[in-house]
């Protein structure tokens, strides 16, 4: 399964690490996700939502 938030789609983002001596090298900024049991036409379905999402209330959890 795909570290993405299935409620916005958020993922991962590129991004630099950079050290006291300023060399750069890459990096992720991973998402917050949450494993969440939510009712969804009227089944109850485990699903990963960023916490974001959950904070805004756009999850009914089950």
């Amino acid at each position: 399964m795909a570290r993405i938030c299935e409620i916005c789609g958020k993922g991962a983002q590129k991004g630099h690490k950079i050290s006291h001596s300023h060399k750069v090298s890459n990096r992720r900024f991973k998402v917050n996700l949450q494993s969440v049991r939510v009712r969804q036409g009227g089944k109850v379905r485990r699903i990963l939502v960023c916490t974001k999402c959950l904070k805004a209330g756009k999850v009914e959890r089950a």
